[in-house]
C-alpha cells in the first residue's frame, strides 16, 4: 500500500462515530494522548492497531487506509448497476454489486468505468438456441488482449476469463441478460446493451 493512516482521516471517522478521544482509545486500548498525538500528526497507530481501529470505528483496514468510508448506495443489490475492479498486474477480476474497496497485489483498485463498445472493441453477439454466441473482433497477443468477457442479467453474472493469442468469444445461456462487457488490457471496460 502506498498510503498510512492519517491523523485527520482517524479525526474525522472518530467524530463521525461520535466518539471522544478517549473513547475511542478505551476501544483500542491506548490513552487519549496517543489518540490526540495522531489526530495532530504527532505520531502514528502501530501497525498492529490498524485492525482495532478500523473495528472501533466499523470500517475495513483497506477503507481506513484509503481515508474513505465506503457505503454502499446500491442497497437494493441491484446487479446491474454492478462494478468490475481489474487488477493490472495479475489480471484478478471482482464483482461487486455496488460501491467496495478491493484491494489485490498491493494496490487499491479503482471500479473500471465502462464505455460504449467503439470499432477497436465491438462486442457482437447472436442467439444460438437458447445461448448468445458473443465475439470480440480484437487482436490476442501477449501485449494486447481481451482479458475477459462477462454477461450480466438482473439475477446475475458470468464471465468468462481469454487469454492471450486465443480467441475473444464465449457463450452464455439467454437468461435475462440486460449486458454484454469486454474489458481490453490496454483500454478498459466496454460494454453493449442488448
Amino acid at each position: 500500500m502506498n498510503n498510512y493512516v492519517t491523523g485527520a482521516v482517524i479525526k474525522r471517522l472518530r467524530e463521525e462515530k461520535g466518539l471522544t478521544q478517549a473513547q475511542l482509545a478505551e476501544k483500542i486500548f491506548v490513552s487519549s494522548k496517543t489518540v490526540s498525538k495522531w489526530e495532530t500528526g504527532q505520531g502514528f497507530p502501530d501497525i498492529s492497531l490498524l485492525e482495532s481501529l478500523a473495528k472501533a470505528i466499523d470500517i475495513s483496514v483497506i477503507e481506513l487506509l484509503n481515508g474513505e468510508d465506503i457505503r454502499n448506495r446500491n442497497r437494493s443489490s441491484n446487479i446491474v448497476r454492478g462494478k468490475f475492479y481489474v487488477c493490472p498486474v495479475c489480471g484478478n477480476v471482482v464483482f461487486a454489486n455496488g460501491e467496495a474497496v478491493v484491494s489485490c497485489c498491493g494496490i487499491t483498485l479503482p471500479p473500471a468505468e465502462p464505455e460504449t463498445d467503439d470499432e477497436d472493441h465491438k462486442i457482437e453477439f447472436e442467439t444460438v438456441e437458447d445461448e448468445y454466441y458473443v465475439t470480440v473482433n480484437h487482436p490476442m497477443t501477449k501485449e494486447h488482449f481481451i482479458s475477459f468477457i462477462a454477461a450480466v442479467s438482473d439475477c446475475g453474472i458470468n464471465i468468462v476469463k481469454m487469454y492471450p493469442e486465443g480467441s475473444a468469444e464465449a457463450r452464455f445461456k439467454k437468461n435475462r441478460v440486460k449486458y454484454f462487457y469486454a474489458y481490453c488490457n490496454r483500454h478498459g471496460l466496454f460494454r453493449v446493451k442488448i
